[in-house]
């Protein structure tokens, strides 16, 4: 199969040029009109696949569910706003439901599913701050526990890829040393850490900072807390949730800004009522939620955020059109620098010879032409 586009984005620029892939592969990379391109998109853009590392749903079906047919239609999915590989992530809740629930991610997986991969699991909980803990429900954040963590990664089959803590609350940083020796992305969040606490947890093996500017203690230029270490310790990932509800477009800038283009990770947080219409209401771990006419889905009871319905090529149009962040700032923080923070970028997160033909063709107004997920056309 070759494709070709006057706009294909290879070394960080777009170039005239076509993609050749077959057996899930890219095979090589021509001139524009070289070879017989069997599609010419023109002048739409082909961008890598988009990397979604934090996202616990989508229409009506939640990784906490646990149920393989929920799982399997939504990576059946995604692939219709660009995203090629995600983390199905859990969210806290009783040892029982979050045992099922990674045990079927590890089923799914074994038995085989259509469309996007399934790159691992973000394990967001249940070792969580109580005051920070967002929407998760309260009765069940506990402090880390290494052998309690040793057997969920036993019922996922070792798919735990990435970590959302408190590490303030992990005796001697145990869980992170851990996680870290493992290779699992140990990610701060729902965290109410200094930022002291928050350089300690770095020294230890944290390498991540979950959806900055919410769950954390906020910045402020006498106590920069755990969002002034997001943005001064810039060797380290920070996720971000790009719909302009939970971080306003200029907060983006700043972070984009002050981080630089290799490691901002733009997430969706997204929850079982994305994909649903507005007034839609769903229980989140235990908890109502409903979605607002902006996308963003709130608690009923207090009215906060819970999480969002963002879709990923939206987001990255929102960064570009509205937050002023540069082109390549905002593609890699949905491309390569999540595949550098899961360690899998010798396959995914550009387009080169060797890797997976994991490929998004957008329009002017970033939405999705077709999506290629492992040289396989899902739109």
């Amino acid at each position: 199969m070759i494709i070709q586009s006057r706009r294909v984005w290879i070394a960080g620029q777009f170039i005239e040029a076509q993609i050749e892939f077959e057996n899930r592969k890219i095979t090589n990379i021509y001139p524009y009109d070289e070879k017989k391109a069997q599609i010419d998109y023109g002048s739409n853009r082909i961008v890598p696949g988009f990397i979604d590392i934090h996202t616990h749903g989508y229409d009506r079906w939640d990784t906490n569910d646990g149920t393989p047919d929920g799982l399997r239609h939504w990576m059946k999915e995604i692939p219709y706003e660009g995203v090629t590989g995600i983390c199905p992530t859990t969210i806290t809740q009783s040892h029982e439901v979050l045992s099922n629930a990674l045990k079927n991610v590890a089923a799914v997986v074994e038995e085989g599913y259509e469309g996007a991969e399934i790159l691992g699991i973000h394990f967001e909980g249940p070792y969580l701050d109580q005051k920070y803990k967002g929407a998760q429900p309260e009765q069940y954040c506990i402090a880390p526990n290494v052998e309690e963590f040793k057997q969920y990664q036993e019922d996922a089959n070792g798919l735990i890829k990435v970590i959302t803590m408190a590490c303030e609350h992990d005796k001697n940083f145990a869980l992170a040393q851990y996680c870290a020796s493992h290779g699992i992305l140990v990610s701060q969040g729902h965290s109410s850490a200094t930022y002291e606490q928050a350089v300690m947890a770095v020294a230890h093996g944290a390498r991540s900072m979950t959806h900055v500017f919410n769950g954390m203690t906020p910045f402020h230029h006498r106590n920069p807390g755990l969002t002034g270490a997001a943005m001064r310790i810039r060797d380290i990932y920070g996720e971000v949730i790009c719909d302009g509800n939970h971080s306003n477009i200029n907060a983006l800038n700043t972070f984009f800004m002050t981080k630089g283009r290799d490691h901002v990770l733009l997430v969706s947080d997204s929850l079982m009522a994305k994909g649903c219409p507005v007034g839609s209401k769903f229980l989140f771990g235990g908890n109502e939620i409903e979605v607002y006419p902006d996308g963003s889905a709130h608690l009923t009871s207090t009215k906060g955020l819970a999480g969002s319905t963002l879709r990923i090529n939206k987001g990255l149009q929102l960064l570009v059109e509205q937050a002023g962040v540069p082109f390549d700032y905002a593609l890699n923080a949905c491309t390569l620098n999540p595949a550098r923070a899961l360690r899998i970028d010798d396959r995914k997160g550009k387009i080169c010879t060797g890797y997976d033909a994991d490929l998004v063709v957008l329009d002017n107004n970033y939405d999705v032409i077709q999506t290629y997920a492992r040289g396989a056309a899902c739109k």
